[in-house]
């Protein structure tokens, strides 16, 4: 007679709700969107005794213009055009940071995260391409909204200090025929829109060049 395995320990369960979680943050659009990372949040708060400090996470990213009634989907949609998971993933990523639950690809010294925070705002006042953000900052931290070199998607650059804050930069690509339902692509390969970083008032997180203040939603 066979023994089944008994139940898996807390630990493991962690170990699983953290790695997809990760999974999602990095492709929010095949996981499900916000409704997938919210299930993760609130189960992961669950699992590690945090529903509390969530729960406060949520308020205070209420408080801060950056959720409303369509959730981070909806404040997202007033500042950056639509669809757009990876930005989506990009507010749930950092209060993952926070829980100390965001796994990175790579990390930066405190040095270079300072150096890359003082040149980008003279350096996105004009209009770059995906191409110049990973010649000029190297691989991300944290690729949010997948590998296809068209579509649009989110980068972020960490350090390994919880109190240094990440650095987004998000990048978008639309379609050229809105009515048809194979997708052209307007660019050759994503084009930045603003970069982001800070806990404070939502809107005033952005940095917008060029094309993003063009593509601001009215």
């Amino acid at each position: 007679m066979t023994t089944l395995p008994g139940p898996r320990s807390a630990a493991e369960i962690r170990t699983y709700l953290k790695d997809h979680l990760n999974q999602a943050l990095r492709r929010p659009g095949m996981f499900g969107g916000e409704t997938a990372l919210r299930l993760l949040f609130d189960h992961l708060a669950y699992a590690e005794h945090q529903e509390t400090k969530w729960a406060q996470a949520l308020q205070s990213l209420e408080a801060r213009g950056a959720f409303n009634s369509l959730g981070v989907t909806g404040a997202l949609a007033t500042v950056l055009p639509h669809p757009c998971d990876d930005g989506v993933a990009s507010i749930y990523a950092e209060l993952a940071h926070d829980a100390g639950w965001l796994q990175a690809d790579r990390t930066l010294t405190s040095e270079d995260h300072a150096s890359l925070r003082r040149k980008l705002i003279a350096w996105a006042a004009r209009d770059r391409t995906l191409t110049e953000v990973r010649e000029e900052f190297g691989p991300p931290s944290v690729l949010l909204g997948g590998t296809n070199p068209l579509y649009g998607k989110t980068l972020a650059y960490m350090t390994a200090q919880a109190r240094e804050p990440i650095i987004f930069l998000h990048l978008w690509n639309g379609t050229s025929r809105p009515t048809e339902t194979t997708w052209h692509p307007i660019y050759d390969e994503p084009v930045l829109l603003a970069v982001r970083s800070g806990t404070g008032a939502f809107e005033d997180t952005f940095t917008f060049t060029p094309e993003g203040s063009r593509r601001r939603p009215a």
